[in-house]
């Protein structure tokens, strides 16, 4: 195969984890007196991490105060860490997925904006922390996605050339960060992506399941050499 290595979104990619958020999100709107939003309108603010979700929250005809947003900050990480995981579910084909890619030797890891306080105990939570050997969260580096910094962190730990590694994801913020670290970009249709559909043209394939994107793997041709 010509990947060395393979690194995984985690929401909406590898876990369904929007009716965690979407509780996390009502709990800490009514903590603090603000309009709730429905979870179809939280399904369209996930993507850029934490802060930005509960910015979208509490944003109606103008964005909320410096203050307002620390403060909600707070409640949401609170509520946030008591619902972790509760009503998260595993996609179809990740653990077929996952267990493919890791009999095939490849190297293994996990780029999400999540912070790193919930991502490594939801892992551990759904069973999958160690299908990885690398977990990079939205606070590991200074950049967030779609900044290739946290894709490009993770292939230095792996010991991968970003050219050789494949990152899988569910929206344009993976694709984008891909692309800018060097990395081949597969996209699977049923995530986030903050309301969008993926966009097939943007990625360098469009796969249904991470066992569909392991098979597309193994026919990939580098066309960029001779």
């Amino acid at each position: 195969m010509h990947f060395h290595s393979v690194t995984f979104d985690l929401d909406g990619t590898l876990l369904d984890t929007i009716a965690d958020l979407a509780e996390a999100c009502r709990l800490m709107l009514d903590e603090i007196g603000a309009p709730q939003r429905s979870p179809a309108e939280v399904h369209r603010f996930v993507g850029k991490g934490l802060a930005v979700l509960v910015e979208r929250c509490l944003t109606h005809a103008q964005p909320p105060s410096v203050e307002q947003l620390n403060l909600a900050i707070v409640s949401f990480k609170r509520h946030y860490a008591a619902v972790n995981g509760r009503l998260t579910t595993i996609y179809p084909g990740v653990i077929a997925g996952l267990d493919a890619w890791k009999a095939s030797g490849l190297r293994m890891g996990v780029v999400t904006n999540k912070p790193g306080m919930f991502t490594e105990a939801l892992l551990e939570h759904m069973g999958l922390a160690d299908y990885f050997d690398v977990v990079v969260s939205g606070d590991t580096t200074a950049h967030k996605k779609p900044h290739p910094e946290p894709i490009l962190h993770a292939c230095r730990i792996l010991g991968v050339r970003p050219d050789r590694n494949l990152h899988i994801g569910d929206s344009k913020n993976d694709i984008h960060a891909a692309h800018a670290a060097g990395c081949q970009a597969y996209a699977v249709p049923y995530g986030y992506n903050e309301g969008e559909p993926v966009d097939s043209a943007d990625c360098d394939a469009l796969v249904s399941d991470l066992l569909a994107a392991y098979r597309q793997a193994l026919t990939f041709k580098d066309l960029t050499k001779k």
